[in-house]
């Protein structure tokens, strides 16, 4: 008899945590708990129209006029939150840019990588192909990330100029 009460006991052990399981998995909503990785760049309770490309969603007329101020409706993404300017909790919300595409930005607006193989002193000067990366709170058409012709300008700490002039 006490052999048959052993197998019972196990198989009830496993009914509750399998019980369990299945009512944490229900709470839970089914969701997966991981935090998508965009949410780091996302200021928790800030502006929305503040917000880091990454952390929204915007529908994107291709058809604005360039270099003409455009409106877009945007949607926070999952796990974001803000709030408008009279600190109210917002998911939909309008962003004001001027119609242009990421490449035809500012120099300003952007970040390129350096050239590690550029032969700065060389007549024509050379060029290099550069990743280009739009800074965060920056909004624009197109890819944040694109391809860039860029001159060679620093050697040894010396602007391009400055080696010139000591050659």
């Amino acid at each position: 008899m006490a052999a048959g009460v052993r197998p019972l006991r196990g198989l009830r052990s496993l009914c509750r945590v399998l019980l369990f399981l299945s009512q944490f998995c229900i709470l839970s909503g089914g969701e997966s708990t991981e935090i998508p990785p965009y949410v780091m760049k996302c200021p928790s309770n800030g502006l929305c129209s503040r917000l880091p490309a990454d952390c929204i969603d915007c529908t994107t007329n291709f058809s604005c006029i360039y270099g003409k101020p455009v409106t877009f409706d945007c949607t926070v993404k999952p796990s974001v939150t803000c709030v408008d300017q009279d600190f109210k909790s917002q998911k939909n919300f309008i962003i004001n840019m001027t119609c242009r595409f990421c490449w035809q930005l500012p120099e300003t607006d952007y970040e390129c990588s350096n050239s590690t193989s550029c032969m700065t002193v060389s007549c024509p000067r050379q060029r290099y192909t550069a990743n280009c990366t739009v800074r965060d709170h920056v909004h624009c058409l197109g890819n944040r990330t694109f391809p860039k012709m860029l001159y060679c300008n620093w050697t040894g700490g010396y602007k391009w100029s400055t080696a010139l002039a000591l050659r």
